[in-house]
Formats: C-alpha cells, structure tokens, sequence
C-alpha cells in the first residue's frame, strides 16, 4: 500500500484512535469510527498487513523508573563509508540506553542520539566506556535536557 494513497477517512479515523489509545478495545473503535466490530477489525488487520501499523507499545514514565538523565548526542564519523556506518548503526542498536539514532546532515556530526540514563555518572560510563569506543567515532557532543516539553509517537495522519 502506498503511504496514504488507498486510506479513506475511516482508515485514518482508526489510525488516529489507535495511536491515542493502542489498547482500545475493536468494539470501542469501532464506535468511535463508525463501523460495525467485523469490518473495523478487517481494517485494522489490513493496515497492519500493509505495514502501515508497525505495532503497538506501552509507554512508561521514565522517572518513575529512576531514568533521570535525558542527553541529546552528535557523533562525527572518521570516514564516511558504508562499512564504517554499518558497524557504527549495530553496535549503536545493542545500547539500551539509545532511545533514537538518526543520521543528519547539515551538522558537523553525522548522528544524533537520544540517550536516557540513570544520572550524569551513568552517562559519563556510557559515554566513556561504550561510545566513544566503537570504531570510527571521531567527536561526540552531549547536551542535557532540562525539560522535555512534547514527546510523542503520533504520526500527523490528518494533515493528508
């Protein structure tokens, strides 16, 4: 399925119910759209067969858990070729503590990381005995952030 070009305003009425509440039950979603409980789930098993739907996930409070410490991180690269980059994404993949990896332009790095850790002693460990330790890392920049303000995994479905 091509991105938005065969979803009709159901489709994107239970995207949108499905990305403010994951665990809606089918017959509460199919109320709020409009349909009847077997077509809604024939739906919702159509967008996720259309990958559409990659899955569902529970958020969790950060703090409550103890993780305190959020940094947004720039790392450079010493060559930019596909082998260094390939190494660099899966060793970065087996970090738990990296919530996000992108790769950007328009910087003087060649990633940003979103990294949520305990407190400072535990970002500097990261930071000291596992990041700058992967091959090809030439400069890595850390900011803290003081407050977050949004956070979301909502993807804007009804701007289209």
């Amino acid at each position: 399925m091509e991105p938005f070009a065969q979803l009709d305003k159901i489709d994107k009425r239970i995207l949108a119910e499905l990305q403010r509440n994951a665990r809606i039950s089918n017959q509460e979603l199919a109320d709020k759209v409009g349909l009847s409980p077997s077509p809604c789930l024939r739906r919702v098993k159509h967008l996720e067969e259309a990958g559409l739907i990659k899955g569902y996930v529970t958020e969790l409070d950060a703090s409550k858990l103890g993780l305190k410490l959020m940094a947004i991180v720039q790392v450079a690269m010493d060559r930019h070729t596909p082998d260094r980059f390939e190494q660099f994404e899966a060793t970065i993949k087996t970090y738990p503590q990296v919530l996000e990896c992108i790769m950007i332009t328009g910087q003087s790095a060649d990633y940003q990381l979103k990294v949520l850790v305990k407190d400072m002693d535990e970002y500097q460990d990261f930071l000291l005995k596992k990041l700058t330790r992967i091959t090809g890392v030439s400069d890595v920049r850390s900011s803290f952030v003081l407050r977050q303000i949004l956070s979301t995994t909502a993807v804007p479905i009804d701007n289209h």
